[in-house]
Formats: structure tokens, C-alpha cells, sequence
């Protein structure tokens, strides 16, 4: 009974300390030094929420860029809160036949050799199966596409590859990671082009 009292009121101030005080303070200053990535990145669009930057969108008409693939896709839309990888490993049939399947679809649907080269992402769901990014290489091999369903003329096909050229993000502080296209921004550009 001596140690009880003692570890209740340990609880008690843990609990408060890491269970309230903690997470309301970083909060606090998470809301005061990065106000639009601790809202969630939202994206508006004529006053309306379309999205998030942070998260992939799936998108399969031909008038539009395409993410890359999700692992938690439901099928209507890439799914949240299953959001991880397949994890089925290099010998998964599965794996093999999913890929496949893939690349002939996106080779297909991009008028592309078939044995013409396909940016990995493309093919592959994420680790997340949420990644909102593809490489400048997968959004050019889509311009042909995107150009052909809108019935675009070969000066607003231009405007659609300086396009795609100005939504290349360079790498995060110069060095890490790759450059990289953010699909749902670039759609809303493209919605924008005239």
C-alpha cells in the first residue's frame, strides 16, 4: 500500500504531462510554424477542398495524369486507412502478374513501344500505396494522352509539356530525394490551361 499512492499520482501527472500537456503544445506550435502542412496540405480550388498534396488521388481517365498505382486502392478509390504495401515479395506470382498487367495497361493507354522503358512507379504501388508524387519522366511519357483526349492543338500540346516542365519540385533543401511531380497539382494546372 506504500508504493500505491505514490504510483497512482505518478500516473496520474504522467498521463496529464504526455497524454494532454505534450500533444497540446506541439500542436500549438505546429499550427504557428507550419500552419498549411499541420492543416494537411489542402488544396482548394475555387474555394473548395479537392484534396490533399500529401496524398494520391486515383484518376483514370485519359484527360488527366495518372498517379502512381496503390496497394490500398479499394478499387473506387485509393483507400486511407489501409494505406501500406502489398508486401508480396519478388517471387509472388501475384507481384509478377499485377506488374505485368501494369505496364501493358500504361503502355497501352500512352501509345508506347512494348518493349518501350515505363518509369518504375508506375507500375509499382508506393510503400505508403498513397505516394501523391511521380517522377518528371512519367508525367512526360502521359502528355501525348492527356493532349490527345482534350483534343488539344500541337500549340496547347506545347503549353502541356511547359506545363508538366514548370510542376517539376526539385529535390526537398536542394539534395534530398528526386525531382518529382505532384499529380494533383498538375491536374489542376491542366484545368486551368487554356
Amino acid at each position: 500500500m506504500k508504493t500505491f499512492f505514490p504510483a497512482v499520482r505518478l500516473f496520474i501527472a504522467l498521463t496529464v504531462l504526455t497524454g494532454m500537456i505534450y500533444p497540446l503544445l506541439v500542436t500549438g506550435i505546429a499550427k504557428a510554424v507550419f500552419p498549411k502542412q499541420s492543416g494537411g496540405s489542402l488544396v482548394t480550388a475555387n474555394g473548395q477542398i479537392v484534396g490533399s498534396a500529401l496524398l494520391a488521388q486515383r484518376l483514370t481517365a485519359d484527360n488527366y495524369f495518372w498517379s502512381r498505382p496503390s496497394a490500398g486502392d479499394d478499387g473506387t478509390n485509393y483507400a486511407t486507412v489501409p494505406s501500406s504495401a502489398s508486401n508480396l515479395g519478388p517471387t509472388s506470382s501475384n507481384l509478377v502478374a499485377t506488374v505485368r498487367a501494369r505496364l501493358a495497361s500504361f503502355r497501352l493507354a500512352n501509345g508506347l513501344a512494348t518493349n518501350a522503358p515505363v518509369p518504375a512507379e508506375m507500375v509499382f504501388a508506393s510503400g505508403s500505396g498513397l505516394d501523391p508524387d511521380i517522377s518528371p519522366e512519367a508525367a512526360r511519357l502521359q502528355i501525348d494522352r492527356v493532349a490527345k483526349a482534350r483534343k488539344f492543338s500541337p500549340e496547347q500540346k506545347q503549353k502541356l509539356a511547359a506545363l508538366v516542365q514548370q510542376s517539376i519540385e526539385p529535390p526537398q533543401l536542394g539534395f534530398l530525394g528526386e525531382p518529382r511531380v505532384n499529380v494533383l497539382k498538375l491536374n489542376l494546372a491542366l484545368d486551368s490551361l487554356r
